[in-house]
């Protein structure tokens, strides 16, 4: 099952995507789904980020290959940071490059949406409080990142976080092939079966540092080949199994 989050005549919602329309949903895709009965046209709508979560839980250096195109070996315990849920934003929402900022870097993952509160999850049973999986963008002004050290400016600012376009609900994620493409050309060819700590495996970890609720997001690395971008570039995000998250590049203003 697919879930959206839209707008449409001054609406939101969630909706469940059928073919190329919504069928509206009474409330959150929290528990039990139950329908409206309204129907709408999926191209009459805007697709809205498809979740707002509390927190979006970042894990870098997750792959093997991208851990030595940044110059290091991939960490022996997940590397978790945090990116504000401000920067959050849809699919076809432009990405503003920052004044001051020299390297913008495209970074595409798949991200998972957590389903219910989870304390101390053993990995065992971690895949039972996830809600789904979308596409993500991990932006980064990478050169902040290397003046910082830390995280938390180079990968915080708003627009900084597309998902989309929808949660994938029901999707096998231990081996699925991640690709970026900026303005058409590919950039990144993963697969899911390399990171080198498994979506249970983060969860369990992450959930023994901190509660995560219902929407929190997990992104879970990404692949070699991330590169700059810059105003006028467009870059898309394409998970197996999901879809195809898009987004442009603009000035911020």
């Amino acid at each position: 099952m697919r879930i959206a989050r839209f707008s449409a005549d001054g609406e939101v919602g969630f909706a469940v995507v059928e073919g190329d329309e919504l069928a509206v949903i009474n409330t959150h895709p929290f528990g039990a789904i139950t329908f409206t009965g309204a129907r709408v046209p999926l191209d009459a709508v805007r697709l809205l980020p498809p979740i707002i979560p509390s927190k979006v839980v970042a894990v870098g250096k997750n792959y093997a290959d991208h851990a030595r195109e940044m110059g290091s070996e991939p960490p022996t315990t997940p590397m978790i940071f945090i990116k504000p849920s401000t920067s959050v934003v849809g699919p076809f929402t432009a990405v503003a490059r920052p004044s001051g900022v020299e390297q913008l870097d495209f970074e595409g993952e798949l991200a998972v949406v957590i389903g219910r509160l989870a304390r101390n999850v053993a990995a065992e049973t971690a895949l039972d409080v996830v809600l789904g999986y979308t596409c993500a963008n991990d932006v980064t002004a990478r050169d902040q990142q290397r003046a910082d050290v830390q995280f938390t400016r180079s990968k915080g600012y708003d627009t900084f976080c597309p998902l989309g376009p929808w949660i994938e609900t029901e999707l096998d994620p231990s081996d699925l092939s991640i690709v970026t493409t900026l303005n058409g050309d590919e950039r990144q060819n993963g697969r899911t079966s390399d990171m080198v700590h498994s979506i249970p495996d983060l969860i369990a970890f992450i959930s023994g540092v901190m509660t995560l609720l219902p929407g929190d997001v997990i992104l879970t690395g990404t692949p070699a080949g991330v590169g700059p971008m810059v105003p006028g570039d467009v870059v898309t995000v394409t998970v197996e199994g999901i879809g195809t998250l898009t987004n442009a590049v603009i000035e911020r203003v």
